[in-house]
C-alpha cells in the first residue's frame, strides 16, 4: 500500500521525489550488510488510539496501514523475511468478548491484505502463519490459509504471521515431536523407546538424559519448530520502546540484534526501518563473532 501523498501534479512529484531519494538511500546502504530477517513486535496499537482519541478499533487499521508500509520499506532495501507478532497464545486467557473482537479484527486484516495482491504480487510475497492455528476461528482459519494459498507460488520474499503462539508453546512442542520421531524411527528391541514418554499434556518425561543426549540433536529440534521454515532473526524490532520479548522468538533471538525504537506501531514506518538496518550494520560484526561462538 501506497503511503498517502499529496494529489494531483504536485503529489505525483513529491511522490516521484521520495522514490527517488528513498532508492538511492537503500542504495547506499546496500554497500553494508543487510538483514536477511526482521522480526517485529507490534507495540502500541491501543495506546495510539488513545493518545489521539480515536474510537474503537482505530488504531488497529491504522497499524495495519503501518505494516504495509513497513514491509514496503523491508522488500525494498532487500530484506527477504519478516515475522509479524500478531497475537500471543496468552491472549486466549483474556475475557471470551476481547478475544472475539481480536478473532473479528484479525480476519477483517487478513481480508484486507487479500486485497493488496497488487502489493503482495509486485514484491513477490509469500505469506505464512505460524502457530497452532487449530485454536482460531474458523473463519479466520480459513482467511489465514486463503492468504497462504493465494500466495504459495511467490518465493522471493516472505511474511510470517505469527498467530496463537508463544515460544513456550513452540518450543515443547518440538521436544515432543523430535523425540516421537526418533522413537519411532528406532530398531525393534532398542532399549531408547523406554526412555521416552509422553503424557496426555505433550510433556516430554525422559528417563536417561544421556541416551537422549546422544540421540536428540539441536537439529532435530529446530526443524520441529513453527519457525524452523526460515532463517533465525537478525532484528527483532518491538515499538513503543519496549524492552520486553513478551515470550515470542525466544529459541531463536539469542544472538539477535534487539531495537526499541519509542514510536508506537501506528507511527512506524520508514526511519524506523532506516535507523534499525543502520543499527544492525553497526553491530554487524560483534553478532557475528556472538555467532560463530555458540
Amino acid at each position: 500500500m501506497e503511503e498517502e501523498r499529496p494529489s494531483g501534479l504536485v503529489g505525483k512529484l513529491l511522490g516521484g521525489v521520495n522514490s527517488s531519494m528513498r532508492k538511492l538511500l537503500f542504495t547506499f546502504m546496500s554497500s553494508g550488510p543487510i538483514p536477511q530477517h526482521m522480526a517485529f513486535i507490534m507495540d502500541g496499537n491501543r495506546r495510539f488510539a488513545k493518545k489521539w482519541k480515536l474510537e474503537e478499533g482505530a488504531g488497529h487499521k491504522a497499524g495495519f496501514l503501518a505494516l504495509m508500509s513497513v514491509l514496503k520499506y523491508c522488500y525494498e532495501v532487500g530484506v527477504k523475511y519478516v515475522t509479524v507478532y500478531a497475537f500471543s497464545l496468552d491472549n486466549f486467557n483474556r475475557r471470551p468478548d476481547e478475544v472475539q473482537y481480536v478473532m473479528d479484527i484479525m480476519h477483517e486484516k487478513i481480508e484486507g491484505f487479500l486485497k493488496e495482491m497488487d502489493m503482495v504480487n509486485r514484491y513477490g510475497v509469500r505469506v505464512l502463519f505460524i502457530g497452532d492455528l487449530n485454536r482460531l476461528d474458523e473463519s479466520v482459519r480459513v482467511a489465514a490459509e486463503k492468504a497462504m494459498e493465494a500466495t504459495a507460488k511467490n518465493t522471493k520474499t516472505y511474511l510470517l504471521v505469527c498467530v496463537a503462539y508463544t515460544s513456550s508453546h513452540e518450543i515443547p512442542r518440538a521436544i515432543y515431536e523430535a523425540c516421537q520421531e526418533k522413537q519411532g524411527g528406532l530398531a525393534v528391541g532398542s532399549h531408547i523407546g523406554d526412555s521416552i514418554n509422553s503424557n496426555n499434556n505433550g510433556i516430554v518425561d525422559v528417563d536417561d538424559d544421556e541416551v537422549i543426549n546422544d540421540v536428540i540433536k539441536v537439529v532435530d529440534l529446530e526443524k520441529h519448530m513453527y519457525m524452523g521454515v526460515v532463517p533465525d532473526p537478525d532484528i527483532l524490532v518491538r515499538s513503543s520502546g519496549e524492552t520486553r520479548l513478551s515470550n515470542f522468538l525466544l529459541w531463536q533471538t539469542t544472538n539477535c540484534l534487539l531495537y526499541s525504537p519509542k514510536a508506537l506501531w501506528p507511527e512506524m514506518g520508514f526511519w524506523q526501518v532506516v535507523w534499525g538496518i543502520l543499527k544492525y550494520q553497526k553491530n554487524y560484526y560483534y553478532l557475528e563473532k556472538k555467532k560463530k561462538q555458540a
